[in-house]
This record gives structure tokens, sequence and C-alpha cells, in this order.
């Protein structure tokens, strides 16, 4: 173990050896992080939700308003890469709280209706959230320190980001009745700017919650962040694997509510069922994951179950565009989404645990890594689907996981790494 990493864990009051914290105990200590991570989510799920009524409310056609979630992507992917190394030169807590003060004045725009506004919105929010998500998960992880609980943490605040996507729906709608989807953005401004004042609070009195891991030690340059973390074994390949994951996953679900309703004539409203379905299985394998892969005694190489994952993801992405039998293709649905779920959260701990100080630069890389494959993701499925079909579809997807596997193998074949750090750290 590094100098740096040992220094970053003592800072912290634990070592890699102590007990894993259960749930409960984590979420007591880390709930306004994960608060935080639930409203980070909201505007865009608001946006996408409410999408007709927005195009209304701007007086453009509903293509024109829904181009608009690609700047957010963009903004999310310049930002994510400028910045990374400058998450670990900040404190976390005052990161996410410019990040969450950003949120909520992208959302008071987006309340206006007006077609500028909207579009600031979306760009606004994507900048928000590339700086928000990694500081949050890097904030939760320095909590505990550079072992097993540190993945665990940071782990918890993904877990919370995919319940709140698969609630998002009941969470905006409700609310929405009262006071419609400007008085939702409202809401999320509110709640944005509230909470930003409670993790600089925290952060002044809780320094484990606002510090940047190794803040004390020597601070790498910009540049040199980059090459440092390159030369983290097996953290290139950990990067490429989430990408590419995210790209398949992402294209996956742009063309699942089409597949549903050409194949077996699921319309919008009985959809909505497989929707929750997939959100459900996602969410689930998401926490459980974490839980297996970080827990003290754990039997489970992180590696291994990275590749296994993978595995599982590209013989169900393959399989379901040639299913002509609905309980299979809900089946792999299900499966399709769990095994996602397990390769994000093996991802995120394996990034947290061997990446020590540099764990922001790598955490802000890898939600980069994920704008760049929502975009690459629906392109190179929509490409598949026009040139073959459905066939095209596997075949691309196919071929991606493909080479998420290497990638995946890479990892393993470094995987001597952390965890027998760990072991000696024990003895």
């Amino acid at each position: 173990m590094s100098a740096d990493t040992s220094n970053s864990v003592a800072s912290q009051g634990r070592s890699p050896g102590d007990p894993v914290p259960g749930d409960l105990a984590m979420t007591r200590t880390l709930w306004p992080l994960l608060l935080a991570s639930a409203v980070g989510l909201l505007p865009f799920s608001v946006f996408s939700t409410y999408l007709v009524p927005i195009a209304d409310e701007t007086g453009r056609d509903v293509a024109t308003v829904g181009g608009l979630r690609g700047l957010g992507g963009v903004a999310a992917l310049a930002v994510g890469m400028a910045l990374a190394p400058l998450i670990d030169r900040v404190p976390r807590a005052r990161a996410a709280a410019a990040g969450l003060g950003l949120l909520g004045v992208a959302a008071a725009l987006g309340a206006s209706g007006g077609f500028l506004l909207v579009a600031t919105f979306c760009l606004l929010t994507g900048a928000a959230t590339a700086v928000l998500n990694p500081a949050l998960a890097a904030a939760a992880a320095d909590r505990f320190g550079d072992g097993r609980a540190a993945g665990r943490a940071a782990t918890l605040v993904s877990a919370t980001t995919s319940m709140t996507a698969m609630l998002a729906a009941p969470l905006i709608a409700l609310p929405a009745m009262l006071w419609g989807w400007q008085g939702d953005l409202v809401a999320v401004a509110g709640l944005s700017v509230l909470l930003a004042g409670a993790l600089l609070v925290r952060g002044r009195t809780d320094g484990s919650v606002g510090s940047t891991a190794g803040a004390e030690e020597r601070r790498p340059g910009y540049f040199a962040s980059f090459r440092m973390l390159a030369a983290v074994p097996g953290a290139v390949p950990l990067l490429l694997v989430s990408v590419l994951r995210t790209s398949v996953f992402m294209g996956y679900l742009a063309y699942l509510a089409a597949y549903y309703d050409d194949r077996f004539d699921l319309h919008p409203e009985v959809f909505s069922l497989v929707w929750t379905l997939s959100g459900a299985s996602f969410f689930v394998s998401n926490l459980l994951t974490g839980r297996v892969t970080n827990a003290e005694h754990s039997r489970v190489a992180t590696e291994r179950l990275l590749a296994v994952g993978v595995a599982v993801a590209l013989v169900s992405a393959v399989g379901f565009w040639f299913t002509h039998w609905l309980p299979l293709a809900l089946v792999l649905t299900s499966l399709h989404a769990a095994a996602h779920a397990v390769v994000a959260a093996c991802a995120v701990s394996l990034l947290v645990r061997r990446c020590g100080p540099l764990r922001g630069t790598a955490l802000s890389l890898n939600s980069a890594g994920q704008s760049l494959g929502v975009f690459a993701g629906a392109a190179l499925g929509g490409a598949g689907l026009a040139v073959a079909g459905y066939p095209g579809i596997a075949v691309a997807f196919g071929a991606l996981l493909a080479v998420a596997l290497g990638a995946a193998w890479l990892v393993l074949r470094h995987g001597h790494g952390e965890d027998d750090h760990e072991s000696e750290d024990e003895a």
C-alpha cells in the first residue's frame, strides 16, 4: 500500500482491516450525501417525464426539445473530463455543494419554460451532475478510509441513485398533480440549495465528510493526476469496462420500448411494468453486489464477479433481441439489468479501493465516460437497427461487450492488488 493511501486511511481513523459497518449505520452517517445523490437525478427525470408539456410551453416540437437533453450529456462529458483532477484538490463538501448550487440555478431557469432557458437548464444540469456525482461518491468513500468499507459507502451512493431512478415517476408525478412540472423544478431548486448549505455546514463540523483524501499530502499537478491514475493497476481497463457497459445498457434502454411494442404489442401503459422490472432488478442487484463484494470476510473476488457480470450481460444482450416468447424476454430483461448493476457496483468498488487519493479523479472520469456511453450506445444501436434490424443491434452490443470482457480480463490479471494488501494489513 502506498504511503499516501496509508495516510489517507489514518486520517479517517480507520484501517483497511476494520470491520465494515452495516448498511443502516452507513446510511445514518451518509444520509445528506445519499439524499443529495437522489436530488441530483430529479431534474432530468422531470424533463423526460414531462417532455410533451415542456415542448408545448416552449412552443417547439417534441423532437427539438427532446434533443436538448443531449446538451446535458455533452456538458457532463466536457466538465467531467476537464475537472477530474480538481475533484481531488478541493474539499469534497465544497465540490458537492457547488454542484448542488448549480443544479438549483438550472432547475429554477428550467421552470420558466422558455426555449433558451430550457436549453440552458439542460446544459447546466449536465455540468452540475458531472461535479456532484463523483464528489458525493468520493466523499462517502472518504468517510470510511480506503478499504472495503470505503467501496461499500461509494456503492451505497450509486444504489440510492438507481433507487431514485426506479421511483422517479411517482415521486415526480404525484406532486406535479398539485403544482405542475414547473413546481417540481422549483422544489428541486429549493432542495438543492438547502442541501448545499447542509453539506457545507457538515463539512466544517465533520472533517471526514468534507475532506479530500490525502489533502495534507503532496498534491500532484493537473496532468500528473492523469498519469498517476493511468499507472494504477487495472484502472484504465476498469474505466473502459464502465464506458462500454454504459453504452450497451443505455443503448438497449433506448430501443426497449420499441422492441416490446413491435414484437409483443405492449402499449406504453403495460410497458411501464417492464420498465419497473428492469429498474427494480438493477437496484436490487446493485445494492446486493456492493454489500457482498465489500463484506469484511467476502469470499467473492470483486474482479472475478466483474468478469462474470460482463459475461452474463453479453449473453443476455445478444439473446434478448432474438427472443419471440414474452416470458423469456422478461427474464432476459431482468437478467440483463442485474448483470449491468453487478458490473457497475464492482467497477465503483474497485476504483475506490485501488485509487486511494486519486479516487475523485477516477470517479469523475468514470462519470464522464458514462456520459459518453449514453450517446455512443444510442447511436451504435440505431446504426445496427438501420442496417440489420434487431439482429444488427445484437451484433453491435455484443461486440462492445466482447471488448468489455477483454478489459475485465485485464482487470482480473491485476487483481492481486488491494485484497492482498488488506490481508497483509490484517495479518
